[in-house]
């Protein structure tokens, strides 16, 4: 009757090993898997943002990466 006492707590510890494994390797692909979605939202934001500048910049909108020209046209009559 020992021995079965044994088996079965061997056997309770072993299960109770792999489940605290199971579990950390689950965390630790949650963990990459959020950061990987963190990496890929910021580069969308950028994407976006580069966009938004390029079209202001496009109708004139733009800040400081744009230049301006003016030209007078004068018409003198005899």
């Amino acid at each position: 009757m020992d021995n079965m006492g044994q088996a079965a707590g061997q056997a309770q510890l072993k299960k109770d090993e792999a489940m605290n494994k199971a579990s950390e390797t689950c965390q630790q692909g949650q963990q990459q898997a959020g950061g990987f979605l963190q990496q890929t939202g910021d580069q969308m934001k950028n994407m976006a943002q580069g966009a938004a500048e390029a079209v202001k910049n496009a109708v004139g909108m733009g800040g400081t990466n744009t230049s301006s020209t003016t030209t007078t046209t004068t018409t003198t009559r005899p």
